[in-house]
């Protein structure tokens, strides 16, 4: 899939395309369905099917300290995208000179002359612009005057589920995976590149492989049993999120100890689900104590593991 990251890596070649526009965060049931709406119109105009995500996510830009957590960063909501038949993400940089832009200049310069957009495929309550004076009735009279569809996301909204990323990060938050996994449709999961850590775990006899978390918060937090993708295999183990309070009390990040696995995975990037919460993040009195408990969060992980396969 071709990524596009800024309004100025918008090349002729990219003229001509079907689009639709959010933040997709989750990539969830009810996103699944736009995307596969997105890529049937697509083919039946021969056209790119194309998605625009902003980052930061506008919320993150004017109101930071109380913008919810994220449930995808941009790399994994490419992956997701891409499996979803997604043939360029189109990554704006929202910034104060974005959010600028009128909402005409939004339509004719970005999605006219810039994109060349066929149709698009948008949510009826969709505001942009400055001061959000664009809506999803002027997107309609461009369409007209512009020579291109616009469909309503309603269109293909799933009939009797009410699903949202904010009901996800609800779910996460009061440990309710099981729930949060119906309205994804797929585990609770995090996606990122293994990097060098401090290696403390291999002093204490539980090697972990570190992903950062390049989320302004995380939706969740704790220690978990969790199923690994890596090297094209599935293994499974047992991860905290969190900031290590017991050893250096650092920025957020996922460290997991893969069960029966020696191999060298750094730099490669890896998906963890999260299958169950065992317990929450908890700072110990020495490094004796957390092996200790390291020892039985592995054992319960080991068995809830046993008990599903």
């Amino acid at each position: 899939m071709q990524l596009v990251r800024g309004i100025h890596n918008i090349k002729a070649s990219d003229h001509g395309c079907v689009l639709t526009i959010g933040n997709f965060d989750g990539v969830h049931l009810g996103h699944r369905r736009v995307i596969a709406g997105l890529v049937e119109r697509a083919a039946e105009l021969n056209c790119v099917p194309a998605v625009m995500v902003f980052e930061p996510q506008p919320q993150e830009l004017f109101a930071p300290n109380s913008a919810p957590a994220r449930l995808t960063r941009l790399r994994d909501k490419y992956v997701l995208l891409e499996q979803l038949g997604v043939k360029r993400l189109i990554c704006v940089n929202f910034n104060k000179h974005f959010a600028n832009f009128t909402a005409e200049h939004f339509v004719e310069h970005l999605l006219v002359e810039k994109l060349g957009i066929k149709h698009l495929i948008i949510g009826d309550d969709f505001r942009f612009g400055k001061n959000r004076l664009g809506n999803f009735a002027m997107l309609k009279q461009a369409g007209q005057q512009f020579d291109f569809g616009v469909t309503d996301t309603q269109s293909f909204r799933l009939e009797h589920h009410r699903i949202s990323s904010t009901a996800i990060r609800q779910a996460l938050e009061r440990d309710d995976l099981l729930e949060a996994e119906r309205m994804l449709g797929r585990p609770y999961s995090i996606i990122g590149r293994v990097f060098h850590g401090d290696k403390r775990g291999r002093t204490i006899g539980y090697p972990t492989a570190n992903i950062k978390l390049k989320r302004r918060v995380s939706p969740v937090s704790g220690v978990y049993a969790v199923a690994i993708k890596a090297m094209n295999n599935k293994f499974y183990g047992v991860a905290n999120i969190g900031s290590r309070p017991t050893v250096a009390g650092i920025r957020q990040q996922l460290e997991v100890h893969i069960f029966n696995f020696s191999e060298n995975i750094y730099g490669q990037i890896i998906e963890v689900d999260l299958l169950k919460k065992i317990r929450a993040e908890k700072k110990f009195d020495s490094l004796e104590k957390l092996t200790e408990q390291i020892d039985i969060d592995s054992q319960q992980a080991k068995h809830y593991i046993e008990s599903i396969a």
